[in-house]
């Protein structure tokens, strides 16, 4: 084996000294084709003189000096639309038709970095790409910076989209030609004109059967009053129509607005933390220059730092050393602390005085969820993942807390259920942490007759017995904005009607699909209500919501006991007329996941002192009746007694663990 190894090494080295003396052509010697055949059963590559477009394309983007494109050569726009309408799918055909990627290299879904986002099938992270390209303007050719931001479709991430739309002077309105206007593509369409976003219909996926890209054109020009001739039609994924993608965004969307002349003023949009460089930023330079060994402050903190690195995404990070008016790119400061790096903050040059930037407005948690250590002794694993973490996701809030079940831990807000899932989902792929999250609750307040008010995060802070009587309960409501097919409304009605909802609006945008708008709780939609939806319509509609004011409710808390003994962790809020039947569904699904243990385990869920649903995990045990062939009753009697006293003493000292597997069942159920 030894013999193998030296033998191997002296292969590889001798194939990686051919690579450094060949001449470097476009089409790869055959000498290299017999290399990589032998090597790649061992999993081995050459090494990077042979990656033909890494090395082509760095090289290129190197040597381009930014100080070429004055802000009136600069266009900044974004990608939105409803999920899985192809803004993922369009970002490649633009990146390949400028040149920044070759067609046919690396993955499909090239922004799509996260791990998550692979698998899911969905984009997570809004990224940045910048792209040249030359166009004939006014009668000239001349070469034009392209900022292009891919956007995330899901509701959930509409944060992501209003911190992207920040940035951009315009946006592609992407629209799929045969499933039309969808509710996401509504709420996306209001975030940018509220921006003041110069707006370019694209109607996407011409090439499908169903596609029928009169009747979007009809929409678009009903529900936004968008001309119907400027949209675009285009197929992503054959390449039709996309060579008048480029020309649109340059001709109709204006440069960006600020002056070389003033000073340093740049906006923080995203950050992540490197293990070698610390805290990258993606900052977009509103006025003024920016240049490597600058010093910088911040507007939130105060605190001042040197320009290490600056430079640009193409897509993958390209050193400059300068950044101009109106170019986005990233800067590295040496930030250590991920806290350091606020979403949002303006940075300026040291010793001058500006006026700060807008910002963006705080995130609104909807979903709140415990997250503990599978193990208590990783609680601080679990504190340095999350810190990292929350570095590249700025929306999510995180506070310590402790239960008397599962220690200490962490109560956390998100802005959705999805947001949550993949939350914890980046926690054990990216950092491999074990975690046990509690059900999601929302936040309720509550008012006693002494007049003092409480707002409950975490439903195992609200006291059961109180000591003064409850008056009055607040619950948070959405706005939701549901578009299906018009033969579905009744089934669908019926599902808004049992979670409370109250209809605001009912309207058909065509034909064939109808628009309706509902008053919902919060908590009626945090779990499954998509799921439902979904299901009830055959995959066919599409749900968005956007916060609304709090409703007085008749709310209770709902315990769970083992043994008599409450559990903090699965304590929850529910409403009056629904306590029993969540109450038993919970025991019962509990009832399967509990493991049997010597002792008997008595199941309760409970309002206060009084008992909903309950039930009984009955014990193992022995057969202490096989010794009697017959004989007197009592004989047996007093065995069994003597069994039954001693299933007592271990119920008062014996423990019940509650495997991760029953929070997930619960999740489903309330």
């Amino acid at each position: 084996m030894g013999s193998f190894n030296r033998a191997s090494r002296a292969l590889r080295s001798k194939l990686t000294a051919l690579s450094a003396s060949a001449t470097f052509t476009s089409r790869t010697p055959p000498v290299i084709d017999n290399a990589r055949a032998i090597l790649s059963p061992f999993g081995w590559s050459l090494s990077a003189p042979f990656c033909s477009r890494s090395r082509q394309n760095s090289k290129d983007a190197s040597n381009i000096d930014l100080s070429q494109y004055p802000s009136d050569n600069i266009r900044n726009f974004s990608i939105i639309a409803h999920v899985d309408h192809g803004k993922s799918t369009l970002a490649d055909r633009l990146l390949e038709l400028t040149g920044t990627i070759k067609k046919g290299h690396g993955q499909p879904q090239y922004l799509d970095k996260l791990q998550v986002e692979r698998e899911r099938g969905i984009t997570v992270k809004a990224q940045t790409a910048t792209m040249f390209h030359r166009h004939n303007f006014l009668g000239s050719n001349t070469d034009f910076l392209l900022n292009l931001i891919d956007t995330p479709g899901h509701v959930d991430f509409s944060y992501e989209v209003s911190r992207s739309l920040a940035a951009c002077q315009g946006a592609l309105l992407v629209v799929d030609a045969a499933q039309g206007v969808q509710a996401q593509t509504v709420a996306n369409f209001y975030l940018a004109f509220e921006s003041n976003l110069t707006i370019i219909p694209v109607i996407n996926k011409i090439d499908q059967p169903t596609a029928d890209p009169d009747r979007v054109k009809a929409q678009l020009k009903s529900m936004f009053d968008l001309d119907p001739n400027d949209a675009l039609l285009t197929s992503a994924k054959t390449g039709k129509g996309l060579e008048h993608v480029l020309p649109a965004v340059i001709e109709r969307i204006p440069p960006p607005p600020g002056k070389i002349t003033s000073p340093l003023r740049m906006l923080l949009l995203d950050s992540y933390y490197d293990e070698y460089k610390g805290v990258i930023c993606h900052v977009a330079i509103v006025d003024g220059v920016l240049r490597k060994g600058d010093k910088i402050s911040s507007a939130a903190t105060c605190q001042t730092y040197e320009v290490l690195d600056v430079g640009f995404m193409h897509p993958e990070l390209v050193p400059t050393g300068v950044l101009l008016t109106g170019q986005v790119g990233y800067i590295v400061s040496g930030m250590r602390s991920t806290k350091e790096a606020r979403v949002g903050d303006t940075l300026y040059h040291n010793r001058t005085t500006v006026e700060p930037l807008p910002g963006f407005k705080p995130a609104k948690h909807m979903v709140f969820s415990g997250l503990y250590p599978a193990d208590g002794s990783d609680f601080e694993a679990l504190n340095h993942a999350i810190e990292r973490l929350t570095c590249n996701d700025a929306s999510v809030s995180v506070t310590k807390e402790s239960s008397t079940a599962l220690g200490l831990g962490f109560r956390c807000g998100f802005l959705g259920l999805l947001h949550m899932d993949v939350f914890h989902q980046r926690l054990e792929q990216e950092h491999g942490a074990h975690v046990i999250s509690t059900v999601p609750t929302v936040p309720y307040i509550f008012e006693y007759s002494d007049g003092s008010k409480v707002q409950v995060q975490n439903p195992a802070t609200l006291p059961s017995n109180p000591k003064h009587r409850l008056v009055a309960c607040w619950e948070p409501t959405v706005l939701a904005t549901i578009i299906i097919p018009s033969e579905y409304v009744g089934p669908v009605i019926t599902l808004c009607a049992e979670r409370r909802g109250d209809q605001l609006e009912y309207s058909f945008i065509d034909s064939q699909r109808a628009l309706m708008k509902y008053r919902l709780p919060l908590r009626e939609i945090v779990v499954d209500f998509y799921n439902e939806l979904k299901s009830l319509t055959s995959g066919y509609a599409s749900f968005d919501y956007e916060d609304a004011d709090y409703q007085a409710s008749d709310l209770v808390k709902l315990d769970i006991l083992l043994n008599a003994q409450p559990v903090d962790a699965m304590a929850t809020i529910v409403h009056k007329s629904k306590a029993q039947r969540v109450g038993r569904e919970l025991v019962e699904k509990l009832k399967k996941f509990i493991d049997r243990q010597m002792f008997e385990i008595t199941i309760q869920a409970a309002i206060g002192s009084k008992v909903v649903a309950r039930e009984t995990v009955s014990a193992m045990r022995k057969n202490v009746l096989a010794k009697c062939y017959g004989g007197d009753v009592t004989r047996k009697r007093k065995l069994l007694e003597k069994q039954k006293e001693g299933k007592k003493r271990m119920k008062r000292v014996g423990s019940v663990d509650i495997p991760q597997e029953a929070f997930n069942e619960l999740l489903k159920v309330s």
